[in-house]
């Protein structure tokens, strides 16, 4: 069967306009649902015009004309006349417009498309249609109402100005607009629609004295109604050629006022005659006001958009100079609050001594106060940094800035500023005393020593060659500021060829309701992804945004909306290798995988650290309870060390081999020459089953004696199945 036979079967038509030809094409179905006799026919356009509700004529221009800008269907709802202007039937159209651009440039559209016949109300029913001057008055309401919604939501100017070409008004839309500015003396062209670009140059620089309808508009700010090309020429014969090329048979032209102030004009100009009535003016005068407000609202929140980004990349510093062997990638991603500026930053400060430093950090808060407090820590951060302190020594004088320069706020607020009263309404908050946290590492690009210090923030993290992620551990003191005088440890480590290092502020990991280790789960999934581009660290840094909420989205709403809930700060520094940087590589041997910690004697709570250091490492063993073994010995051969001796413990696990096939080393040092040996605890005794441990869990275990102390070691094969009994009973 063909198609338009199933288009009959159903009572629906095909119809072809051709706006170059100024014919439309009507089959049989769409001629009868047209009042026409049923049979094919190619009519002139004023024929087929003639036989809709002039309303809805004028309606469904401005339904093609959006629908040929965003290029989809045009679908309007149409009622038919008759020759006497009772309505007949009511039809909806769903058309697909085509552009046709002739020979001389001309665009001219080929209109394609359905017409279906849809119920008609009964008669004496509340859906009955009213006479048309009642019908045109809440079509004007109801237009008045969208148009009002609409551009309240604007947010840009282009946003407005897009909203104003699609309006359309009941019975009279207009096919081009045009919205002037003010740029001194001259006028300026805001935006334009149904014009071809280019078509603005002339008005673009135009003086304000010039005899244009625009420029009177604003000089005045009273409306120019010019119903007819006579009027126009009549009235501005100076600038009437300029307006003539266009085709248009009517214009109007309106004030943008904006408390009491006019900004601007708006031309509507028409293409068919439009007599400017009364409630045509009042129509025009109501959505000209509407979009005055519309254009000041989208500029103040411009310029504070740009304002802000200004301030946010002034106070975000790029990223240096290439440096050999490293390579380095970062984000800033600020809270969605408004503002787009916040506490976090991140820096790269070379360094006197041929090093490099960098540094994430985090001012507690996201609102102005927070953003200028972090651009004067981050000014003194990198100020310490480039006399050539220590790490260590670079926190301890940035707690002290801090901590100063709140101080001093507050009892400006308290004398209050200038001599005068302190205001008892000032938000008490914006002069409370604000903490920071930060993380400052010293980077040797030769060997890839880091050294790091650190102040209350997120330990950093490392992506070793195998593609497996572990937080490292470092020493940490109190954020900056609350104790003016406070030491922070240094930690050392070397960041291995291949290795990614990332460092990143707490809106990172806890975004979205998560906590710390939830987050880092998230995290961590990323990271060991072998779906990134390894060479492309720029790619691995916007997949760790995306991962918080998503890809970009500032102005949609629902489940795809940002959860911008705080500042996010990330920095990757990877070490580059044989290999690309950060991609898990094939090897015939898989990369050992590798983790170092020190446990001070002052520090017994970092035991907890090395538990959890080890059971990240053996994230992947295939076998769980021997790594609950690999926890339990670290735990006591670390504990031994820190009762039994007066120094410090220094942990060195390794893993090493394929996945369900590898060996686990641990060793753990200390400076004593005592060597371990077997007791018979009893039953009650809180001690002494060490090295029974060692003997049970352990695949092997020893003790190495060295030039000072020594080292107790213990080593554990993977089992990719359950051990059988006889093993466990063995063990």
């Amino acid at each position: 069967m063909r198609t338009e036979d199933v288009l009959a079967a159903i009572a629906t038509g095909l119809w072809r306009w051709d706006n170059a030809s100024g014919t439309v094409s009507l089959d049989s179905v769409a001629a009868r649902l047209l009042g026409l006799p049923a049979e094919p026919v190619t009519l002139p356009e004023v024929a087929v015009r003639s036989r809709f509700h002039p309303i809805d004529w004028n309606e469904i221009n401005g339904i093609v004309t959006l629908a040929v800008a965003e290029d989809t269907l045009a679908e309007a709802r149409l009622r038919i006349m008759d020759e006497d202007g009772r309505v007949l039937r009511t039809v909806r159209s769903r058309s697909k417009a085509l552009e046709n651009r002739g020979a001389d440039g001309r665009v001219d559209y080929e209109l394609i498309g359905t017409v279906q016949e849809i119920a008609e109300p009964q008669p004496g029913t509340t859906a009955v249609h009213t006479p048309i001057t009642g019908d045109w008055r809440r079509s004007r309401e109801a237009f008045l109402l969208d148009a009002g919604r609409a551009l309240a939501e604007a947010r840009s100017t282009a946003e407005v100005l897009r909203v104003a070409a699609s309006l359309s008004m009941p019975g009279f839309s207009p096919d081009g607009l045009a919205v002037f500015g003010m740029a001194g003396d001259r006028l300026s062209v805001i935006g334009h629609h149904g014009h071809d670009p280019g078509d603005d140059g002339p008005f673009a620089e135009m003086r304000l004295d010039t005899d244009y309808p625009a420029a009177e508009v604003v000089r005045t700010g009273r409306a120019i109604y010019l119903p007819s090309p006579e009027e126009y020429k009549r009235r501005f014969p100076a600038t009437w050629p300029l307006a003539q090329r266009f085709d248009r048979v009517s214009w109007a032209f309106l004030p943008l006022i904006v408390a009491g102030r006019t900004m601007g004009a708006w031309m509507a100009a028409f293409k068919h005659p439009v007599t400017f009535s009364p409630d045509e003016r009042s129509v025009l005068t109501t959505v000209a006001r509407m979009l005055a407000q519309a254009l000041q609202r989208a500029g103040v929140a411009e310029s504070e958009r740009e304002l802000t980004t200004g301030l946010q990349r002034s106070m975000m510093p790029q990223l240096g100079p290439d440096i050999p062997g490293m390579t380095i990638a970062a984000r800033y991603v600020p809270t969605g609050g408004g503002l787009q500026v916040g506490g976090d930053w991140y820096d790269m400060i070379p360094l006197p001594s041929g090093r490099f430093a960098l540094v994430i950090g985090d001012v507690q808060g996201h609102d102005v106060r927070a953003a200028g407090l972090m651009g004067q820590l981050r000014i003194a951060v990198r100020a310490y940094a480039s006399e050539g302190h220590r790490p260590d020594a670079v926190l301890s004088r940035a707690s002290r800035f801090l901590a100063g320069l709140c101080s001093s706020q507050e009892r400006d607020q308290s004398r209050g500023r200038g001599g005068e009263d302190p205001d008892p309404f000032e938000d008490a908050d914006f002069q409370s005393p604000r903490f920071a946290t930060c993380l400052y590492v010293e980077c040797d690009p030769e060997t890839g020593v880091l050294e790091v210090a650190r102040a209350g923030h997120p330990d950093p993290a490392v992506r070793m060659t195998d593609g497996t992620v572990l937080m490292r551990p470092t020493a940490g003191g109190l954020p900056l500021g609350i104790v003016p005088d406070t030491d922070y440890p240094t930690t050392r480590f070397v960041l291995e060829p291949g290795e990614t290092m990332m460092l990143c502020t707490d809106g990172l990991i806890e975004t979205g309701g998560h906590d710390l280790d939830t987050g880092w789960a998230r995290l961590r999934a990323i990271l060991e992804s072998e779906a990134h581009d390894g060479e492309n660290l720029e790619k691995l840094a916007d997949l760790l945004v995306q991962a918080v909420h998503g890809p970009s989205s500032h102005h949609t709403t629902g489940p795809l909306a940002d959860r911008r809930e705080d500042d996010i700060a990330v920095v990757l520094l990877c070490r580059e290798g044989a290999d690309r940087c950060g991609a898990p590589v094939a090897h015939p041997a898989r990369p050992a995988r590798r983790t170092m910690l020190t446990v001070a004697q002052a520090e017994p709570e970092r035991i907890a650290g090395a538990r959890h250091q080890v059971r990240e490492l053996l994230h992947d063993w295939a076998d769980a309870d021997q790594v609950d073994s690999a926890v339990l010995m670290v735990s006591e051969m670390v504990t031994n060390v820190l009762v039994h001796t007066d120094g410090d413990a220094a942990l060195v696990a390794e893993a090493v081999g394929e996945l369900g096939a590898r060996r686990l080393r641990v060793e753990v040092a200390d400076a004593s020459d005592e060597l371990p040996h077997k007791r018979h605890p009893g039953e009650m005794a809180s001690s002494g089953r060490g090295v029974l441990l060692m003997e049970m869990l352990a695949d092997d275990w020893g003790v190495d004696p060295r030039g000072e102390g020594k080292s107790i070691w213990f080593e554990l094969h993977e089992r990719a199945e359950p051990a059988p009994a006889g093993d466990d009973a063995r063990r």
